[in-house]
């Protein structure tokens, strides 16, 4: 049990460690409208992360659906994901972050939004389903002769791991977050918006170009 734990940790923690587009939006909204916003923008994460988790456990397990539908729609998929990204991006890039430093003691975005948005984004990215299957392969996470609890309390553990990433983040920005003045915080925001809608972009070409044969 205790191995299981100490692997589900380490996947969490390491799934969620590369600074992907839910990363760069904890780091936006940890500066421009607090830390509790930013934790909230991982939590999502999380919550996104363990719905994704447990579709690779049910797709390693031989019940094959997920992987073979997300397969055979591929390009699609991804093309939605990627439009998605621009539409958080285009926010991001618009978005004033003087008015957010003389309101930060007032509840700018709702929690539940900042939720959401993060979840809705990081279960567009169908490349996280393999990571985590990878991920599992890689570290004999599944096991057809165990009983399925045993997933259950790894993909729990998970959850606590990308907690425990995101946690870190968020602390550690809003300990910088004083260093930036609203001009800084602006060119930010339109650095992220633009990183976004850039991947977006290329998301929506190698989508699109997956959905050609070529002979």
């Amino acid at each position: 049990m205790v191995y299981i734990i100490i692997k589900g940790l380490f996947i969490g923690f390491l799934s969620s460690a590369p600074m992907g587009p839910v990363g760069m939006l904890c780091i936006q909204r940890t500066l421009n409208e607090g830390k509790k916003h930013g934790l909230f923008t991982g939590i999502g994460a999380v919550v996104g992360d363990m719905v994704i988790a447990l579709l690779a456990i049910i797709a390693a397990l031989g019940l094959g659906f997920s992987t073979e539908f997300i397969q055979q729609h591929e390009g699609p998929l991804k093309v939605v994901g990627s439009i998605v990204l621009i539409v958080f991006g285009y926010f991001v890039f618009n978005k004033n972050p003087s008015k957010n430093l003389t309101k930060l003691k007032e509840k700018t975005t709702s929690f539940w939004k900042v939720f959401i948005s993060s979840f809705i984004l990081t279960i567009s990215n169908i490349a996280t389903l393999f990571l985590y299957i990878a991920l599992f392969a890689r570290f004999n996470v599944i096991d057809s002769e165990k009983p399925f609890g045993y997933d259950l309390i790894t993909i729990f553990f998970i959850g606590i791991g990308a907690f425990l990433w995101w946690l870190l983040v968020t602390y550690i920005v809003n300990k910088l977050r004083t260093r930036f003045n609203p001009r800084g915080l602006q060119i930010f925001n339109r650095i992220i918006g633009l990183l976004l809608i850039g991947l977006g972009v290329a998301g929506i070409i190698t989508g699109s170009l997956m959905g050609i044969d070529i002979f």
